[in-house]
C-alpha cells in the first residue's frame, strides 16, 4: 500500500500548467513540520514537493498561496531522469489525490 497524509503550509504559490492534451497540473512545496522531543532542540520541517491534477490542480491554483495550511492525502511516486550532463537524477514527490484546507484564511495582496 502506497499511502501518504501530509499537514503543513504552502512554501510559495502553486505553479499550474497544462500538458499538451490540455490536462492541468500543479506543483508546489508542502512544509512539514518534524516531531521533536527534547525541549532544546530546534524544530525543523521536511520540504514536500506535491503535484495535483486536473480539476484539483485548478483549483489549488485558484484558492491556495504562500503560507496556506493544508491536508493532503495521496501515493508517493520516485521516478529518475537523465540530466544534461549525463548523470542519472531521482525525484521523490507526494502526487495528491485529496486535499482539504485547514487553518484561517490569511490576507495576502495577491487575492481578489
Amino acid at each position: 500500500m502506497n499511502k501518504v497524509i501530509l499537514s503543513g503550509r504552502l512554501v510559495r504559490d502553486p505553479e499550474l500548467r497544462y500538458t499538451q492534451t490540455g490536462k492541468a497540473v500543479a506543483s508546489f512545496t508542502l512544509a512539514v513540520n518534524r516531531r521533536f522531543s527534547h525541549n532544546n532542540e530546534q524544530q525543523t520541517a521536511d520540504f514536500i514537493p506535491i503535484i495535483v491534477w486536473d480539476k484539483l490542480a485548478e483549483v489549488c491554483s485558484k484558492h491556495l498561496f504562500k503560507g496556506s495550511q493544508i491536508l493532503v492525502e495521496g501515493r508517493m511516486q520516485i521516478r529518475n531522469y537523465d540530466a544534461q550532463d549525463g548523470s542519472k537524477r531521482y525525484v521523490t514527490e507526494v502526487i495528491a489525490q485529496e486535499l482539504e484546507f485547514m487553518g484561517s484564511k490569511v490576507a495576502t495582496g495577491n487575492e481578489q
